[in-house]
């Protein structure tokens, strides 16, 4: 058995991870644990590196036999988050999610010693959550109850070639694309309507960064070979 805490940015991540993450990796004998980032009375808002470093480190040393990993997004990252204004110069978005997560893991092992490699998985959205939710569009528009949204959503679909890649503008962001055409959309109550919809298979093969995500924390228990 794994136990995982799951460092979440908002509330429409953390219902993700209670509702639609933990059920299917229970089935692997992996446990995630869901938290807002921040302390007690402030949770959510802007991600900085020292707020990330606080609870990762807190989670790593309080409970030595478990995992830790992020699910939040670069959108949502403090201007000043470690490796955030170097990945603003890429244009590949995997290569920017991959440096801010380098970035990350460095500070985290200076903080908390290297020995916790092993156990910390960082993971960064690119570039909002919504945009998982484009993996399938006619189950996206169905799952929030406006199934009329379908050729809307498959057109802004069609645009990218891959759901990730759905852009971080202030007004193109994947959940402010969802609001313009559905003003009464709630993130974390359609956010994860529209994700048990969709299916964890289907975001999985669209989306291959989250993919990727996923299937660490489900070999978790798989043991690794020394040489």
């Amino acid at each position: 058995m794994s136990r995982v805490h799951v460092i979440c940015e908002g509330q429409t991540e953390e219902t993700f991870v209670n509702e639609v993450l933990a059920p299917h990796l229970g089935r692997f004998d992996v446990y995630p644990a869901a938290a807002l980032v921040g302390k007690p009375g402030r949770k959510g808002g802007a991600v900085t590196t020292a707020r990330m470093l606080g609870d990762i480190s807190l989670r790593l040393m309080s409970d030595s036999e478990a995992h830790c990993t992020t699910f939040f997004d670069f959108y949502g990252l403090d201007s000043n988050f470690a490796g955030k204004e170097a990945a603003l110069a890429l244009n590949d978005f995997c290569r920017k999610a991959e440096l801010v997560e380098q970035a990350l893991t460095e500070k985290v092992l200076e903080k908390v010693g290297q020995n916790t490699h092993r156990r910390f998985i960082p993971y960064i959205q690119m570039y909002e959550f919504e945009g998982l939710l484009f993996s399938d569009p006619a189950k996206l528009a169905s799952g929030i109850g406006e199934p009329e949204l379908a050729i809307s959503f498959s057109a802004i679909r069609t645009e990218f070639t891959t759901p990730e890649e759905i852009n971080d503008s202030r007004i193109t962001a994947p959940s402010k694309r969802i609001l313009q055409l559905m003003p009464r959309y709630e993130k974390p109550l359609f956010g994860s309507l529209a994700a048990l919809e969709i299916g964890l298979d289907t975001i999985r093969r669209e989306c291959r960064r989250f993919d990727g995500w996923i299937t660490r924390l489900e070999e978790l228990n798989v043991p690794t070979i020394q040489g």
